[in-house]
């Protein structure tokens, strides 16, 4: 079972990794048009259609990604303190409860958004012969349909954490700086910090007094 979660979570690493570079594309694209409006006069109007398609198509694909990650907003004021039992619980709850009626209606519904559009070659209407929107909202069920097998993943390992009383392990990725991590690694502590703050203080100052 483990080797069948960690193949879900490697799949959805790798689709939100690869869609991840639609950041770099959407700098440049952003750049482009700043500099084109700026320094020639001569904005485009289909890029505020492309940076909101650009943009719409990297948040569904990281949804998968970020759940498989456990990165989704939660209220972790209490849920902290619980025993993986007690979280495995609440989890579950709200998994069958709220995220899986609510994904697979999604996925669902884009489906047929997504067909409705193809059928009908559908054009943006925020400006006039804008860009097809079709091929976008075919990611609509795609982005569902790795939310549904994500999240049947996440509901194994709540299943397993109550048989166990302990989480199963995630594929490991690229995290967040943890500063207290950080300072212990490189054997720094809060007054060597203060330390050379008072001394550059004083440097600053002798400098200053000097003729």
């Amino acid at each position: 079972m483990q080797k069948i979660l960690l193949r879900i979570d490697r799949l959805s690493t790798a689709v939100g990794q690869a869609f991840s570079w639609l950041i770099v594309a959407l700098t440049f694209l952003m750049t482009y048009e700043i500099f084109s409006r700026r320094f020639f006069d001569a904005p485009h109007a289909w890029v505020f259609d492309a940076q909101l398609q650009l943009y719409g198509i990297l948040f569904m694909m990281a949804g998968a990604y970020t759940l498989s990650k456990s990165g989704h907003v939660r209220g972790d004021v209490l849920y902290g303190f619980f025993s993986p039992r007690v979280q495995a619980g609440i989890d579950l709850t709200l998994y069958i409860a709220f995220f899986i009626p609510g994904i697979v209606a999604l996925t669902y519904a884009g489906t047929i958004y997504a067909a409705d559009a193809w059928k009908i070659r559908e054009m943006s209407s925020v400006m006039v012969d804008g860009p097809p929107i079709y091929t976008f909202k075919s990611f609509i069920p795609i982005a569902g349909a790795l939310m549904v097998v994500q999240g049947a993943a996440e509901i194994a390992r709540c299943v397993i954490c109550l048989k166990n009383g302990e989480w199963p392990s995630r594929v490991a990725d690229v995290q967040e700086v943890d500063v207290d991590k950080l300072k212990e690694m490189v054997n720094v502590k809060d007054e060597d910090i203060q330390a050379l703050d008072k001394f550059v203080i004083e440097q600053e100052q002798r400098k200053e007094s000097e003729p």
